[in-house]
């Protein structure tokens, strides 16, 4: 939580006081994260990306969603979950039977958080009676799994990345669950992706801002509800770029 402060005296100036105390308990128990730029950590050993946007290599076409900025990769169709104003609830990668769902949270500067959310996912699993595994992989230790979904077991595989004041979690299902080489194309996403954290102060852990592109969005606003978007040849203009043609949003996205 962020709270505004005002010069003032009388009820105002206490009610400031009590809010900079409460700002003060959340710094000191590392819930929000607003030091300044110049104290940000050195870029975290990662084999390629996500990248944080101050480092992301130039030139690779991009769906800007916001805090997420998700390379176009030939066989990837990138499916969304949204409401009517455009914001962002949920991100899927398919390719073929294989899925990588994504997200992205607010981090502290000093240190990463996967290690500790991997063992929250590991105990609400075990809670739903479902078995879980450490496996190392290539962003480091992951979280393997098999749960009962309507069609059947499903393998599900939990990536976390700690970047500069960020954490991207990704999560695999279907074949490139079990075997990272099942979907090249996915991989490649993951490892192209760029992160926007933005320099406001954010509670750790919270989501960052995912956002529609402005011609989706308009696309879809006529819609009522969250919606499912399959979205197509929308970033930066890969349409034109591979001689494809730039096709639009479908007109009746799935309901939730």
């Amino acid at each position: 939580m962020i709270f505004s402060r005002k010069s003032g005296s009388g009820r105002h100036a206490k009610d400031d006081t009590r809010a900079g105390g409460a700002r003060r308990l959340e710094e000191e128990l590392g819930l929000i994260d607003d030091e300044p730029d110049e104290a940000v950590a050195p870029k975290a050993d990662r084999p390629e990306g996500p990248y944080d946007i101050t480092e992301a290599p130039a030139g690779i076409p991009q769906l800007d969603l916001g805090a997420l900025k998700v390379p176009a990769v030939d066989d990837v169709e990138v499916r969304v979950q949204a409401d009517n104003e455009g914001k962002i609830q949920q991100i899927v990668l398919v390719n073929n039977d294989s899925a990588l769902q994504l997200g992205v949270f607010a981090a502290p500067r000093s240190e990463g958080i996967w290690d500790e959310v991997r063992g929250e996912i590991r105990k609400q699993l075990f809670t739903d009676g479902v078995a879980a595994e450490d496996a190392d992989g290539e962003w480091g230790v992951e979280l393997r799994a098999r749960v009962r979904t309507p069609d059947g077991l499903t393998d599900i595989r939990f990536v976390g990345i700690d970047g500069p004041r960020w954490l991207v979690r990704a999560v695999f299902q279907g074949p490139a669950a079990v075997d990272p080489n099942a979907a090249p194309p996915l991989l490649e996403c993951l490892r192209n992706l760029v992160v926007d954290r933005g320099h406001e102060a954010m509670p750790v852990r919270e989501p960052l801002p995912l956002q529609l592109p402005k011609e989706v969005a308009e696309a879809t606003a006529a819609n009522d509800g969250p919606a499912e978007v399959p979205l197509a040849d929308v970033a930066n203009g890969a349409g034109e770029a591979n001689g494809t043609e730039r096709r639009k949003p479908s007109p009746r996205p799935r309901r939730k």
